[in-house]
């Protein structure tokens, strides 16, 4: 528990500002090659009582550790939203504005319960106020939480799509350009869900 204490700084410095219902918010698959770009905006409880043993950034994290997290995080937030961009999207506009569209839908789905938003180190024109916060999923317990559901989603998905597309080993890599996924991308060509922007270099 010492380190979801150690996470609550942040939280702490704008629940005494009058803020009282904080939004945590990150994103996952900003990198890879292939699959959607998820944003997870969510708020948790602040009690000390009611704070989750392990909640860290999620990179820190064994998947096994994420995953039994993941449904203690859902059990007790008080305002979850999770919004996925598909490649095509993410073709059209950029992975960047794909990124900043999705977290805007994130909060604005949950804009009637929350007052405040953290988010990690992008600025964003949000339905309320909001907090940069450099490298937050290391510092803020709300951005951690919700880099676990986003992570953990997308893994799902890119599981999902591993079974469909078994020659890019998606089960392993998430997406991510890794030798092994290359080297498919250039016997095989692209998949419906591979990000055309990113794989130029690998199939013409």
């Amino acid at each position: 528990m010492k380190k979801a204490v150690e996470m609550l700084d942040f939280e702490r410095e704008y629940t005494a500002k009058g803020f009282s219902a904080i939004c945590g918010m990150d994103e996952v698959g900003r990198g890879p090659l292939a699959g959607p770009v998820v944003v997870c905006a969510l708020v948790m409880p602040l009690d000390e009582d009611k704070l989750i043993d392990g909640v860290d950034d999620s990179k820190k994290l064994t998947e096994k550790r994420r995953e039994a997290l993941y449904d203690k995080i859902l059990a007790v937030a008080k305002a979850v939203a999770i919004v996925r961009v598909e490649p095509e999207e993410i073709d059209e506009i950029n992975i960047l504005e794909a990124t900043k569209k999705a977290m805007r839908k994130a909060v604005d789905e949950i804009k009637d319960k929350t007052d405040l938003a953290f988010v990690d180190a992008v600025k964003l024109d949000l339905p309320v106020p909001e907090v940069a916060i450099i490298k937050g999923d290391a510092k803020s317990y709300n951005i951690a939480a919700a880099s676990i559901i986003a992570k953990v989603y997308r893994d799902r998905i890119m599981r999902e799509y591993a079974e469909i597309y078994s020659e890019y080993d998606f089960a392993s890599n998430k997406g991510y350009g890794t030798a092994k996924h290359i080297a498919a991308l250039k016997e095989f060509g692209a998949t419906p869900v591979h990000r055309r922007s990113f794989i130029k270099n690998f199939v013409q």
